[in-house]
């Protein structure tokens, strides 16, 4: 019973004066799905980058509407998601894939991980509101799968999974994609103009991987990215568009590098991506070894789900290691750096003593997070400071160490 009269409970977000700063970034970024009265969905709120929004509970009338959900027609109050709708009729969401119940990593209306299909259209469940005659089809299986995906362009660094040996020729080295959500709420996020973003018009796979390839041919370089938010929470639309990438680049010198914070990536997603796929490069983005520097970072409030991730990303690594690197993909890790996190070096140390059990020439780049997002006055870390954790880790018995800072790439 407390269960549905949680579910009946709703929310509106509401513009705190004494923090707006009129950035404008709720009216660029952000697309409010219903300008007109707040459905709870929450999008304006998880990205302000000032904490400028802020929940009220809304207790005003609510009239019921009829939609119609796989078939069957329900009754459901006005002015809510239709992802809300959903769970008040007894469907399960959840921020980590598991069977049989539907996957709403991000909330936030970029990914297309919780679409369905509202009047035979595709739609994110999280971000659309809810309206007399509407059916929705939550099976989308055969559909093929959307995402928002910008910031189409050429790189002379890569990410963490490029080659360090690749970053100091002086010249653009591939071409990259961004996919907007992510499942983390990282304070520190430095795309969060991508991850954030539900303004723009989604693409299919293979229109982002046209497009790429058409960067590519652009610039004459052979790797092809794709980084986020995080890319591999909507699964459908990732697998598809590398199998979309490599028709389109069948050539050998061709790469396909996908940079990950790697807490959703199963043994099995990992298969399909490398077997079935191809991808050859990756770049997982370990986060932490404790839990608490883990919630520090990533700003998951939910212990058991911020678990969950902490061991995704730490098994990903090990089972690419074992499985698949170096002979068919090459994989570089990161680890992010700053005192805030970090009083001192113990757990980077402790950290590089468990990259260095799983493989002690794995390439690792030290990532100095500095003031982003919501962190505007987190001071970034200094050369000196990245300087101390390379030696830090080359001491736990790594080999292939690189620290981005501030005059660039330091390393190995």
């Amino acid at each position: 019973m407390h269960g549905r009269e949680d579910k009946m409970r709703f929310f509106k977000y509401v513009v705190d004066p004494t923090k707006c700063v009129k950035c404008g970034f709720c009216e660029t970024i952000v697309k409010c799905p219903s300008p007109e009265r707040c459905i709870g969905c929450e999008a304006c709120y998880l990205a302000c980058p000032y904490y400028a929004r802020i929940p009220v509970e809304d207790k005003s009338e609510r009239r019921y509407i009829k939609i119609k959900v796989d078939g069957v027609e329900y009754e459901v109050p006005e002015y809510i998601t239709v992802k809300k709708a959903l769970e008040i009729l007894g469907y399960v969401f959840t921020r980590y894939p598991e069977p049989g119940k539907m996957f709403a990593p991000c909330n936030t209306g970029g990914c297309y991980a919780c679409a369905v299909l509202v009047d035979g259209e595709l739609k994110p469940a999280c971000h659309t509101p809810v309206r007399e005659g509407m059916e929705i089809c939550t099976n989308v299986e055969g559909i093929t799968p959307l995402r928002i995906v910008e910031g189409f362009s050429p790189h002379p660094v890569g990410g963490v999974g490029t080659p360090y040996w690749l970053k100091y020729e002086g010249k653009y080295i591939e071409v990259a994609a961004f996919a907007a959500g992510c499942n983390l709420r990282c304070p520190t996020c430095q795309n969060y103009h991508v991850t954030y973003n539900s303004s723009l018009s989604p693409l299919t796979p293979e229109e982002a991987a046209r497009i790429l390839t058409s960067y590519r041919r652009r610039y004459g370089v052979h790797r092809m990215a794709i980084s986020g938010g995080e890319p591999t929470i909507n699964r459908r639309w990732l697998v598809q568009f590398f199998k979309e990438l490599r028709k389109l680049n069948r050539d050998e010198k061709a790469r396909f590098h996908l940079d990950t914070n790697a807490t959703i990536l199963t043994k099995d997603y990992i298969d399909e991506l490398i077997e079935d796929t191809g991808i050859t490069d990756i770049g997982p983005d370990i986060k932490a070894l404790k839990l608490e520097t883990f919630q520090l970072i990533t700003n998951i409030t939910d212990k058991e789900l911020a678990e969950k991730y902490l061991k995704t990303e730490w098994e990903a690594v090990r089972y690419i290691a074992d499985n698949y690197y170096p002979d068919k993909v090459f994989m570089g890790i990161g680890i992010p750096y700053n005192r805030e996190f970090h009083p001192t070096f113990d757990e980077i140390y402790k950290m590089g003593l468990e990259i260095a059990k799983i493989d002690p020439d794995i390439q690792v780049c030290v990532l100095d997070y500095r003031g982003e997002f919501r962190k505007w006055n987190m001071p970034r870390p200094t050369v000196d400071d990245m300087l101390m954790v390379k030696e830090v880790l080359e001491n736990a018995g790594l080999k292939k160490v690189i620290v981005q800072t501030s005059i660039g790439h330091i390393g190995p």
